[in-house]
């Protein structure tokens, strides 16, 4: 009898993703992790630190300044490492528990920073750092799932699905404090008019200072999902196993990384516009606070808006993802940004681009100024570009790193993301302190943008 060869490829068994309702509830997971950035580090807290906390707005920036700083030095020296060590061992979800309980502890301590009690601002410090690496790590880690719950050719529109998904959390969050928790000093009403629930002292600011505790909440009910019905990657090794297997893999990664050009000039792009895009995030609230004088309702607002451009953003973003390629969708949003920070250093309180404006009236009604109209509208225009910037980020690096090393390379993506992290809150902290003037602060943004499109522009996907 004779055999035949074939040279026909024998095909390779066809994979199988999971339910919808597994990749449904993994989208919870950047809504319950939003309210974090929403809510401490933008919109609610962080400013309020700035002005009733810190001495003044110009060293309560600088303050925020160094601690988002050090917590970026963490971040950076630990990310690439413990993501080689969960691709050794397989499993991600015991490092989101693990991380996330940071982010609860430390949100949690944040109610115990009253106004005007100078002894509690380095620990507060302290404790923002330890939510901040909590909620980063944790976010490391789900970010690699991704590869397991859907084709490589719908990766673009889950990751702009999921960033959307996460600035409606955002926008909920901040409408309920806003609502129902924060109360103007002044009036002792919410944004609705009404007095502020569970009999929150708006004159001790407990209105704002809830939002830690609520992030906290917020984060515990909503990851429940992801845990409960995402299916998590099979374990591979014992930690202790994975530990040195990962680290040596992680040594060739590091070693090898120099012979992808493409994927190495992406790594670069990404340490210096992550920067700046978390540095303009970090300070924007605390910039119109000092700018404007706004207080956390109208802070607040201004944040529900800009979190609603940022939904629409990071949807429409993922299907030019998909259709575009994230490589454009990238350099578009760094246009937009790098914009957008030119034109808001040219707005003060009483001129636009240099001609003179009525400055906002005392006690007059909501962003009633041309000033503070023109705020408004840059700041959508941030906040749509921020969103499909951040999901096509990560969407490139899963097109461009190898499949068996994704939550490795999504520490690598950490890691140049932080590495320099520290840089751009470090350097509006010190320019902020040497000057006293936010303005020339946030003016370092221009560099870290410019920077980035150019560094884009080597890589070739």
């Amino acid at each position: 009898m004779t055999t035949i060869a074939s040279d026909a490829p024998i095909a390779e068994p066809q994979r199988t993703y999971p339910s919808q309702a597994a990749v449904v509830s993994w989208l919870f997971f950047d809504w319950a992790a939003q309210p974090y950035f929403t809510l401490i580090t933008t919109f609610v807290f962080a400013p309020y630190f700035a002005t009733h906390v810190a001495p003044d707005p110009a060293t309560g920036q600088s303050l925020w300044g160094f601690a988002t700083a050090s917590a970026g030095i963490l971040i950076a020296v630990l990310s690439p490492v413990l993501g080689a060590i969960a691709d050794a061992s397989g499993r991600r979800k015991p490092w989101i528990a693990a991380f996330g309980a940071m982010l609860v502890v430390g949100s949690c301590l944040m109610w115990f920073g009253r106004p005007g009690a100078p002894e509690l601002i380095f620990p507060l410090l302290f404790v923002y750092v330890i939510a901040t690496v909590g909620v980063e790590f944790a976010t490391v880690f789900n970010n690699a799932m991704m590869p397991t719950l859907v084709p490589p050719e719908r990766i673009g529109r889950l990751s702009g699905t999921g960033w959307a998904t996460g600035y409606l959390g955002g926008i909920l969050s901040l409408i309920l404090v806003l609502g129902f928790l924060a109360a103007n000093p002044d009036t002792g009403r919410t944004l609705l008019g009404w007095k502020p629930l569970f009999g929150l002292d708006p004159v001790a600011h407990e209105g704002d200072r809830i939002s830690g505790p609520l992030t906290a909440i917020w984060f515990i009910a909503f990851v429940l999902p992801m845990f409960v019905l995402t299916p998590d990657c099979p374990p591979k090794r014992p930690v202790r196993e994975a530990l040195r297997e990962g680290l040596a893999e992680l040594k060739q990664t590091l070693a090898d990384l120099p012979k992808h050009r493409s994927l190495a000039a992406f790594l670069l792009a990404n340490m210096i516009y992550t920067d700046g895009l978390v540095s303009l995030f970090a300070f924007g609230g605390i910039y119109a606070a000092g700018t404007f004088g706004w207080n956390t309702i109208q802070i607040g607002t201004f944040g529900v808006i800009l979190a609603l451009a940022g939904t629409l953003g990071g949807w429409f973003g993922g299907k030019l993802d998909d259709a575009l390629g994230p490589k454009r969708v990238i350099a578009g949003s760094m246009t937009i940004l790098l914009a957008a920070i030119v034109a808001i250093l040219l707005v003060n309180k009483d001129s636009i681009l240099f001609v003179k404006v009525a400055p906002p009236a005392p006690g007059g009604a909501l962003f009633a100024s041309a000033a503070e109209r023109a705020y408004l509208l840059l700041g959508c225009l941030i906040g749509a570009a921020g969103a499909p910037l951040q999901a096509a980020s990560r969407s490139l690096l899963i097109r461009m790193a190898p499949n068996d090393r994704v939550t490795q390379y999504f520490g690598l993506f950490a890691l140049t993301g932080k590495v320099t992290s520290f840089l751009g809150p470090l350097l509006i902290g010190v320019v902020t302190a040497v000057t006293g003037s936010q303005k020339a602060g946030m003016a370092i943004l221009v560099l870290f943008f410019a920077t980035g499109l150019a560094l884009l522009a080597q890589v070739r996907r």
